[in-house]
């Protein structure tokens, strides 16, 4: 070997040894940043083995529910209940969800929740909430009349067949509206929303409502005992349509309990219960018409869902 090839030589191997010198710096000031990949990594394995397991009821996501409270209370609710072209239900729940939830409450109204009524697959069935009577002429004018309806109001009407089941209520007290939860989080809860919502719809005789909250409430508690939480208990606002663009029933007045279970083991036990009660003398004694039980299966996006006992922020 001559001496110039020497020279080349031992120029290589220092060149080398200064790389290996400043990556291993690099790699050890960054020591914290390859801790969490790895524990990132780690995450999503695990999310991704839990994604994969069969749907259950028994983790579900544990979300914060003190990122709702500037919304307020709502006093005035929607029951709105649609029907939907033959198999058009799941591509109107998507466009819904998609595009109009978070523009309610840009207005000051709520979704509640959006839901696919399991004994009419034609029916798409959701709450919307307004925080009084004059909010709600005022947010359906600025919606209905506004740009993102004009943009997709086609493609919606196209869907539906029917919009006018609708009742609106208000809570029968302070502590029995609808609760406001936290939106999905699209990220942490990746299989949707989970869980049973149900609801049981008492037609009773005008001036009659009092009378039959305090018959049923013994009732209610038993739902509760039963596991199912409840949702609002709510009763028909009457009030003059101030938006009569959109029509509202008239036929009442309506007592509604909603309430929510985990599973399909808590649904039989509370829909036990509900049937036993419509069947009762107190609930037959002050029912103009046949009760009616709604089972609905939340839509990947709605608020109202089963929740782990959710803990504040």
């Amino acid at each position: 070997m001559t001496i110039q090839q020497m020279t080349r030589q031992r120029s290589n191997l220092l060149t080398a040894l200064r790389a290996g010198l400043i990556l291993w710096t690099a790699l050890a000031a960054s020591g914290p940043a390859w801790t969490q990949v790895s524990k990132e990594a780690h995450e999503v394995q695990t999310e991704t083995t839990q994604a994969n397991a069969a749907p259950t009821a028994a983790a579900p996501t544990a979300i914060p529910i003190g990122t709702v409270k500037h919304l307020g209370s709502f006093e005035v609710i929607e029951l709105r209940r649609y029907t939907i072209q033959p198999g058009g239900r799941e591509d109107f729940a998507l466009y819904f969800e998609s595009y109009f939830p978070e523009a309610f409450e840009q207005l000051g109204a709520i979704a509640f929740g959006h839901f696919f009524e399991r004994a009419r697959p034609d029916h798409f069935t959701w709450l919307r909430g307004f925080h009084d009577i004059d909010a709600r002429a005022r947010v359906n004018a600025e919606f209905y009349y506004g740009p993102l309806w004009k943009e997709h109001r086609e493609t919606l009407n196209s869907l539906i067949v029917d919009s006018d089941d609708v009742l609106l209520l208000h809570p029968v007290s302070a502590d029995r509206g609808v609760p406001v939860l936290p939106a999905v989080d699209v990220v942490r809860e990746k299989a949707g929303a989970q869980g049973i919502v149900a609801l049981q719809i008492f037609a009773v005789p005008v001036g009659g409502v009092d009378a039959f909250l305090r018959s049923a409430e013994p009732a209610f508690a038993g739902y509760r005992a039963a596991g199912a939480r409840d949702a609002g208990v709510l009763a028909t606002l009457d009030v003059k349509n101030n938006f009569p663009q959109l029509p509202v029933r008239s036929d009442g007045p309506y007592v509604v309990w909603l309430g929510i279970v985990p599973d399909e083991a808590a649904l039989a036990r509370l829909a036990a219960l509900a049937r036993a009660f419509a069947e009762s003398p107190e609930a037959r004694s002050s029912a103009r018409a046949a009760t009616e039980w709604v089972v609905l299966d939340p839509a990947r996006r709605s608020r109202l869902r089963w929740l782990a006992a959710p803990h504040r922020q």
